[in-house]
């Protein structure tokens, strides 16, 4: 990625996440001006969110996108208030990338900071699937689109798996959901924002699908992958999350296994902090029944996961 966020020739702009040419770039470009980095306490809002964020594992360009998408939307307010063109862009966006990225998360906080710079007039979250949009006969499909954008009204629609709306082919129902939403992007485009997401590679070929659909998505954004060390450290904060704790050898079984299945895996299929947060689902409930069945109940031994405890999908 040249810069933090990069403008299209089709004015969209393009966030990815993990680049590293950001940081060469920032070495070869001169500092202008300095930008104070504690931000001024009128920007609760801001604040709030940052700490939210903050307890994201990784991310950061993912952070310092939302604070420049804050910072435009804050200066084009006093843009007006100085009777300068402030013109309004819709904030539609596209995430692409693997699940159990933090896709939902993400659109979730982006909902409450809208909500309270007063973008959204409520910042609330639908999700929704093929199902949800996709009806059995002609007209059924245009309906169930619009009752969802209806109750996105003040909020965020999220579709997850947008592109499985294309897989039919021009006969299948899905095209007609497509052209409701393009529709309702541009009739209602202040009113809501849509939040479409699924694997990068199926997004891109979505956004062939309506001739209309590219330049309606001023935002895409790139999701990647968590690496073991981020992986672990999810693990931890769930853990200390729910006062848990692995024992050393349960927290070395974990990180050789991690290592081993996102070697084995195919990155469509490894499902990143989700698939962490199934093993310690399991893992805890394996150890009850231990503990259960020894009668022991101290408190470290209530706190302890340990090797014996961890259960993996690949295992049951």
């Amino acid at each position: 990625m040249d810069q933090p966020i990069r403008m299209k020739s089709n004015g969209q702009i393009s966030v990815v996440l993990n680049s590293q040419k950001a940081k060469i770039m920032s070495k070869e470009l001169p500092d202008f001006q300095v930008v104070p980095k504690d931000i001024p306490p009128e920007h609760s809002a801001l604040k709030e969110i940052e700490e939210d964020l903050g307890a994201l594992v990784g991310m950061e360009e993912m952070k310092k996108m939302i604070k420049e998408i804050y910072a435009w939307i804050y200066v084009n307010k006093k843009r007006e208030e100085m009777g300068l063109k402030a013109r309004k862009q819709a904030l539609h966006m596209m995430f692409k990338g693997n699940p159990g990225t933090g896709k939902t998360t993400v659109a979730r906080l982006i909902g409450k900071l809208f909500q309270k710079m007063s973008v959204l007039t409520k910042g609330h979250l639908i999700e929704a699937e093929r199902a949800d949009l996709v009806g059995e006969y002609i007209g059924h499909t245009a309906q169930k689109t619009r009752d969802l954008i209806k109750k996105a009204q003040g909020g965020i629609l999220f579709i997850d798996e947008a592109y499985s709306l294309g897989r039919g082919g021009e006969k299948d129902f899905g095209k007609e959901a497509i052209d409701t939403l393009v529709k309702h992007m541009e009739d209602k485009q202040h009113e809501f924002i849509l939040i479409l997401a699924g694997y990068s590679r199926e997004m891109e070929y979505f956004l062939t699908l309506n001739p209309g659909l590219h330049s309606r998505f001023p935002l895409v954004i790139d999701f990647p992958d968590y690496n073991i060390d981020q992986l672990m450290e999810i693990s931890a904060r769930m853990l200390h999350e729910r006062e848990y704790t692995f024992s050393h050898e349960a927290e070395k079984k974990l990180k050789e296994h991690l290592i081993w299945v996102k070697a084995v895996l195919s990155p469509n299929s490894f499902s990143n902090g989700r698939y962490v947060r199934n093993i310690i689902e399991k893992s805890i409930r394996a150890q009850a029944m231990r503990l259960l069945m020894l009668n022991s109940y101290d408190k470290h031994e209530l706190m302890t996961l340990r090797s014996n405890d961890l259960v993996f999908e690949e295992d049951s």
